[in-house]
């Protein structure tokens, strides 16, 4: 019996193009029924989603769809799903998936796709990249393997994917880890194990978190600004093993004794925890007045775990729950 995948399609670039001179934009069912029929090993389900462009999707769209995938699997009796998404925030909302998806991660692939090229290029990337993403989908290899990117063939972990090219076809890297595997004549060839299932998320994840690049001379008053218009936590970009000014450390403490997460990530890509020394560097520093480590994430991935870590609601919680991530 065919597996049942489900296909959210979104639209965005992979279903963009012209006919006689006008755009179109395809529906899931048009991206299927453009497929050779031997390339969909399943038995798939089109399901449009709206939603916004996707270098504008709103947390409320990427909440939304995490809610899907996870429904999908849990409740509709599903064997896969995939998502097609733009892919300027893809890593985001693949990640939002994973965080959210629980033990429904068991029970299926979770498998994001999308396209660089429109599908009235020459060389459009889309349809090879559906049919591979919903062959990875209904293998199942990656069951318990949580949100995947499939793109030219490779399928990166939503946890260390990240968009290294806005045009050229093969737009995602996992460095410095490897792709978790290969889609190859029809089925998964895994290439690597996946990384650790992260920690509950209990509760509806917080949208309004702030991410903020730290540079030299930067005014602790742009921190201030954030939280002051709502933000219920912030996410710092530091360089470095997640070294933050100086000028920044007593608005950290300030915000930890008001309750207000303050997590520390880096703009360098990392293969694990950046060591804790505390009062030898910048980092430690930070961390002992409160700050909390992103745990290897770089910053727009630990804004999404912070979302997620807010459902609880207390700064304690959050702390512990990347404790364990």
């Amino acid at each position: 019996m065919a597996a049942r995948v489900l296909l959210l399609a979104t639209k965005d670039t992979i279903a963009h193009g012209r006919r006689g001179g006008r755009p179109v934009v395809a529906s899931g069912a048009d991206l299927l029924a453009a497929l050779p029929a031997d390339r969909v090993p399943a038995d798939v389900r089109a399901e449009d989603v709206l939603a916004e462009p996707g270098w504008d999707t709103s947390p409320a769209t990427m909440l939304a769809l995490a809610r899907r995938v996870r429904d999908a699997l849990a409740d509709d009796g599903f064997d896969g799903v995939v998502v097609t998404h733009g892919t300027d925030t893809m890593e985001e909302t693949a990640f939002l998936a994973d965080l959210m998806a629980g033990p429904a991660a068991e029970r299926g692939g979770i498998v994001f796709t999308g396209a660089t090229r429109r599908a009235d290029d020459l060389s459009a990337d889309g349809p090879r990249n559906l049919a591979a993403a919903i062959t990875a989908a209904a293998d199942p290899a990656l069951r318990g393997a949580g949100a995947v990117i499939c793109a030219d063939d490779h399928l990166h972990a939503a946890r260390w994917a990240t968009q290294v090219d806005a045009a050229g076809a093969a737009p995602f890297s996992s460095a410095p880890y490897a792709p978790l595997g290969r889609v190859v004549a029809g089925r998964v060839r895994p290439l690597a194990a996946p990384p650790p299932r992260p920690p509950a998320c209990h509760g509806a994840p917080e949208t309004d978190v702030a991410l903020i690049t730290t540079y030299p001379g930067i005014p602790p008053e742009l921190l201030t600004a954030a939280v002051d218009a709502g933000a219920r936590g912030v996410v710092l970009q530091g360089t470095g093993a997640g070294n933050v000014p100086a000028g920044l450390f007593t608005t950290i403490g300030e915000f930890t004794e008001w309750g207000v997460p303050v997590v520390v990530a880096s703009r360098c890509r990392t293969d694990g925890v950046p060591p804790r020394v505390p009062g030898e560097t910048a980092d430690g520093l930070a961390r002992d007045i409160g700050a909390i480590d992103a745990r290897g994430l770089p910053a727009e991935k630990a804004r999404v775990a912070l979302m997620a870590a807010l459902a609880p609601g207390t700064l304690d919680a959050v702390r512990a729950w990347f404790a364990r991530l």
